[in-house]
């Protein structure tokens, strides 16, 4: 929004021009797509389709629509491993690359501040329907409509200032490092839409100033046709949240502890919190949306018809994640190497050292004594082999071990709601939309030199399991089903994992540890309310990583909860910088397809202020940004 100067003007003066109304003289010649500015918004209607705009700007391309969690935080986090040599991906997989000029970091920053834009319309156009337009009853409803508005202006700059501010840079300068500029008002010259960097301290104070006239503002439900709306609990988690990023802990507790004592949220069950991830049932049939533990969620609508997602030719509410980290099924013939995606191939894959900070160390086929296919004892030669009739089959011993960690518990069961492995689970779309056939390796990995030595796992969380979005197969027009899964922004178990985090930074170590139990009880299909064997005894307790080896996650459960719990949901990228664990986590995955050996530099604790800001907006100089670049 600030980086474009001359575009920005105009993108403002069009939200001007957009609160009028379509009545006037017929006899007068004029654009039919704008309003007056003089009448507009006039009904409590009108002023809810201005908010709209706040909620929408989510699923834009470069934020949750497309680009920003396949093919940015999945890989700057190592959640992926890209086959993938698009430059701009690249430096997101080794940061140091990471350059001002990088498309995504200039299309996340211009989103974002599009967001802050259209809140500060929203806010603009309460105020003047207010003045002039308002039924006396109708004060209550605008003000919710100002909260929303405040919620997400906040959330916005939540984002900004934890991806392009100072923040995180280790051992700053200044006592107060440099934030991102900062606009609440819609500006009417140039001039005014031009802002310089503010201070760290004033851009924190900004968000916590939003989400507290929130808070007032904000009912705490809805009716069950609004669910989608943010909510007074929504603010306050965040509130809560943005206090123990600035290390606020104190201020931090009570919010929290009021959102999980009075919100009415509550943990889902282990097989329903699995089921939400994905969207939609083996039959089709939508699961997961708006679920007892959610509190701000993007809602995702799955039809697409005449295109999908952020490309669509028609008006839906998709997003195309999946395009991205899709799955993959056998071939047609029942062979691994000819392997189809349920998406774009060869895009993003799922990094091994996952598998193994989850706890599972059964081994590959290049170590001693683990899986490799063999011939299947029931194949008939006399047919073609096939997803029904395949020539080779996972070892069978192999395979039930791998059954066997599930079931006995000796992996993380979180892994299986994040990835899905080979000839073990199943997918249904690789061949056609009805056939369902078992997980493959991926067929890139087969020109690895030891493509055996892979666990090639698929993700799960957030991918299409039960469809193809290359539909119809093969085809270049991509007009088939897009992501069946609404995002979840905020939900209950980040609560309990911030308010485990506050207490163990205010000297609560054992309610900080029973609340990392609540989440790790339930991802082992346990009460979570109910001591169990399972339970961490310590803040030092040995996790599921100790069995790779980790040397931060493997005896840190507050880190490692946050990472196993939240995995694949744009959260690791905060804690990793707010922590400083960026060159421990580069240490511990070592490598990428597209890079080769993973290098870290802390100029990445802050990404750059893209280069287009700084060369159309006078008032962000080069000397203004951010270190290292």
């Amino acid at each position: 929004m600030i980086m474009y100067k001359n575009k920005l003007f105009l993108f403002f003066i069009a939200a001007l021009l957009s609160l009028a109304s379509c009545q006037k003289n017929p006899t007068v010649v004029n654009y039919t797509n704008q309003y007056s500015t003089s009448s507009y918004p006039n009904s409590f209607d009108d002023l809810n389709s201005v908010l709209t705009s706040c909620y929408s700007n989510l699923r834009d391309q470069y934020l949750y629509g497309f680009d920003l969690m396949p093919k940015v935080l999945a890989n700057c986090t190592h959640v992926a491993n890209a086959a993938y040599s698009d430059p701009d991906w690249s430096g997101f997989i080794n940061v140091t690359a990471l350059a001002p000029q990088n498309g995504f970091v200039n299309g996340i920053y211009q989103a974002l501040y599009a967001g802050v834009k259209n809140c500060n319309v929203t806010l603009a156009a309460a105020d003047f329907y207010q003045q002039n337009y308002a039924k006396p009853n109708e004060a209550q409803e605008i003000d919710q409509v100002r909260g929303q508005a405040y919620f997400l202006r906040a959330y916005y700059y939540f984002m900004l200032e934890c991806f392009y501010g100072e923040d995180w840079v280790p051992n700053p300068s200044a006592a107060d490092t440099l934030g991102v500029p900062i606009l609440t008002t819609l500006p009417s010259t140039l001039a005014e839409a031009q802002h310089p960097r503010a201070s760290i301290n004033a851009v924190w104070s900004l968000i916590e100033s939003d989400l507290n006239q929130a808070i007032t503002l904000l009912p705490s439900s809805w009716g069950s046709s609004e669910v989608g709306r943010v909510t007074e609990w929504t603010a306050k988690a965040m509130l809560g949240k943005a206090y123990v990023f600035r290390k606020q802990y104190t201020e931090a507790l009570p919010l929290l502890q009021d959102v999980i004592n009075n919100s009415g949220k509550s943990l889902m069950n282990y097989n329903d919190y699995r089921a939400s991830f994905v969207g939609i049932d083996t039959l089709g049939n939508p699961v997961g949306k708006f679920n007892s533990e959610s509190l701000f969620e993007i809602n995702v609508d799955q039809n697409s018809l005449g295109g999908y997602g952020v490309y669509s030719s028609t008006s839906n509410a998709s997003t195309i994640n999946g395009l991205i980290w899709p799955p993959y099924g056998l071939g047609s013939d029942g062979y691994e190497w000819t392997s189809q995606p349920l998406g774009y191939g060869g895009n993003d894959g799922f990094h091994d050292m996952n598998v193994l900070r989850f706890g599972f160390n059964l081994g590959t086929t290049s170590t001693p004594g683990a899986w490799y296919l063999v011939n299947n004892p029931n194949f008939n030669s006399s047919k073609p082999a096939s997803v029904t009739n395949p020539e080779f089959v996972m070892d069978p011993v192999y395979k039930a071990a791998s059954i066997a960690a599930r079931s006995n518990h000796t992996v993380d069961p979180r892994l299986y709601v994040c990835a899905m492995q080979p000839w073990v689970d199943s997918v249904r779309g690789a061949i056609d939309n009805h056939t369902w056939s078992p997980v493959a390796h991926p067929s890139y990995i087969f020109g690895d030199t030891d493509p055996w030595s892979e666990y090639g796992w698929s993700f799960r969380k957030y991918a299409p399991v039960y469809n193809n979005e290359n539909n119809p197969i093969l085809s270049s027009t991509n007009t088939g089903p897009a992501d069946a899964a609404d995002l979840f922004l905020l939900r209950l178990a980040d609560v309990y994992l911030l308010y485990a985090e506050a207490n163990a930074n205010t000297g609560n170590n054992a309610t900080a540890l029973e609340y990392l139990n609540k989440l790790r009880r339930r991802a082992y299909g346990l009460d979570p309310n109910a001591a169990s064997s399972l339970d961490y005894k310590s803040l030092t307790d040995a996790t599921p990583a100790a069995n790779a080896n980790d040397p931060v996650l493997g005896h840190n459960p507050l880190y490692y909860e946050r990472w196993a719990e939240l995995f694949n949901e744009g959260h690791w990228w905060f804690d990793m910088c707010r922590w400083h664990l960026g060159a421990s986590e580069t240490a511990f995955y070592g490598t990428s397809r597209t890079v080769g050996a993973l290098q870290w530099d802390n100029k990445a604790y802050a990404w750059p202020i893209p280069l287009t800001e700084i060369n159309t907006n006078p008032e962000v100089p080069a000397s203004a940004q951010n270190p290292g670049y």
